[in-house]
C-alpha cells in the first residue's frame, strides 16, 4: 500500500512538474547560485531529522534505488548522493579496444564532431572552442567523436576512468548553474558553455588523448576529484589550470558529483560509437562506449 501511494503521489507530482514551462521556471528562473550553495550546505547536515526528511523528499521526486549501495545507513543526504556501490555491481568491459562509460547515464547528443561544431540538443549547436577554452584541445578533437552522458538525480554519481590513462592537468572553468535537463537544453543556447565545468585531459597508452568534461548544474555545483586537494565549486577562485600527475586503470574511480549532472567524453577522429550507444539509451559505468580505431 505504501509503495502504491508513493507511486501515485510521484505520478501526480510529475503531471505538474513535468510540464515544460513549469519545470523550466522552477529550475532556472530562481537565484541559481544561491539555491545551489544552500542545497550544498543542507545536504551535508547530519542532524537525523533533516537527513531523513531530505532523503525522503528526494525519493518522492525520483526513482531512487539504494539496493546496490555499499551501505544502508547514511550520515546525510550528501553521504547518500555520493554513495559507493557494492563490489561487482558495475562490471568493467576489459576489451583492449574499448573505452567504457565513466558513469551511469542517459545518452544525450552523440556522434561525429563537424569540424569543431557539435550539439547539446537538436537544433542547438555549440563549438569546441566555447566549451574547452583551449586551442590545442580543440585541434585534438576536431572532427572527432563525442558522447554526452546525463546523470539523473537518482543515479550513481561517481565517475571512473574510461581506459588505462594518465592525467596531468585539469582545467577549471567558472560559470553559471543552469539546469542541464532536456527541457533547458532545448531552450538555452550554448548551455554547456555557460555552466561551471572541469576538463580532465587523459593520455592513453597508445598516445591518444581522451577528455572528460564534467559540467555542473543547478544544485550540483560541486565536483570532487580524488587526485586534487581542492574542491571545485562556486567558491573556487583559481587556479584555473591545475597541474597533477595521476595514473589510473580502466574503471578506477576518479571522483564524484555532489548530485546528478552531465559528463561529455571526447575522443579523436577514428574512434566510433559502440553498438547500442545512441541518444536516449541508458548506459552503466563500465559498459562499452567508444571503440578505438
Amino acid at each position: 500500500m505504501t509503495v502504491y501511494n508513493n507511486m501515485t503521489v510521484r505520478s501526480q507530482i510529475w503531471q505538474v512538474f513535468g510540464q515544460e514551462d513549469i519545470n523550466f521556471l522552477l529550475t532556472n528562473r530562481i537565484p541559481r547560485r544561491l539555491a545551489t550553495q544552500f542545497v550544498g550546505w543542507l545536504s551535508q547536515v547530519e542532524q537525523p531529522l533533516i537527513r531523513d526528511v531530505s532523503i525522503g523528499l528526494w525519493r518522492l521526486f525520483s526513482d531512487l534505488d539504494l539496493g546496490e549501495a555499499k551501505k544502508t545507513h547514511f550520515r546525510s543526504m550528501h553521504d547518500c548522493f555520493t554513495r559507493e556501490l557494492r563490489e561487482g555491481a558495475r562490471p568493467v568491459d576489459r576489451a583492449t579496444d574499448v573505452l567504457v562509460s565513466p558513469c551511469d547515464a542517459i545518452v544525450g547528443a552523440c556522434g561525429e564532431i563537424a569540424g569543431t561544431r557539435l550539439y547539446q540538443a537538436k537544433g542547438f549547436p555549440y563549438t569546441l572552442d566555447d566549451l574547452l577554452c583551449d586551442r590545442d584541445l580543440v585541434e585534438t578533437y576536431r572532427n572527432g567523436r563525442y558522447v554526452t552522458l546525463r546523470l539523473t538525480a537518482a543515479m550513481y554519481h561517481r565517475f571512473h576512468a574510461p581506459y588505462d590513462c594518465r592525467v596531468d592537468r585539469v582545467t577549471y572553468v567558472s560559470g553559471d548553474t543552469w539546469n542541464v535537463n532536456p527541457i533547458a537544453l532545448k531552450r538555452i543556447e550554448r548551455l554547456f558553455c555557460k555552466n561551471e565545468r572541469a576538463v580532465i585531459c587523459t593520455a592513453l597508452p597508445n598516445g591518444d588523448s581522451v577528455a572528460l568534461v564534467l559540467i555542473a548544474a543547478v544544485l550540483v555545483a560541486s565536483i570532487r576529484l580524488h587526485f586534487l586537494d581542492v574542491l571545485l565549486n562556486l567558491k573556487h577562485r583559481g587556479p584555473n589550470l591545475i597541474a597533477c600527475d595521476a595514473s589510473f586503470h580502466k574503471g578506477d574511480e576518479l571522483g564524484w558529483f555532489q548530485h546528478g549532472s552531465t559528463a561529455i567524453v571526447f575522443a579523436p577522429d577514428g574512434y566510433a560509437l559502440c553498438g547500442g550507444v545512441r541518444e536516449g539509451s541508458r548506459i552503466r559505468m563500465g559498459q562499452p562506449l567508444l571503440r578505438m580505431p
